[in-house]
């Protein structure tokens, strides 16, 4: 896992689907979007404890946009 320590959480300005919160946060990560996104939706439907759409909506509301 190649993390920056230096580079805050924020939403891509380039790798997004919707808002860009997983983009952001799997290249924080030195993960692949692709891999995060399907791992979100899948925990996101099978488990009812985690309200992945508010979770992420949540996410776009409070993480600032790349280079803002």
């Amino acid at each position: 896992m190649a993390t920056t320590p230096n580079r805050p959480f924020a939403r891509s300005r380039h790798d997004r689907m919707i808002a860009g919160v997983l983009g952001g946060i799997a290249h924080r990560l030195g993960w692949n979007p692709t891999v995060l996104r399907l791992v979100f939706v899948v925990v996101s439907i099978l488990s009812a404890a985690f309200p992945g759409i508010l979770v992420y909506l949540i996410l776009w509301l409070l993480m600032p946009e790349e280079g803002a």
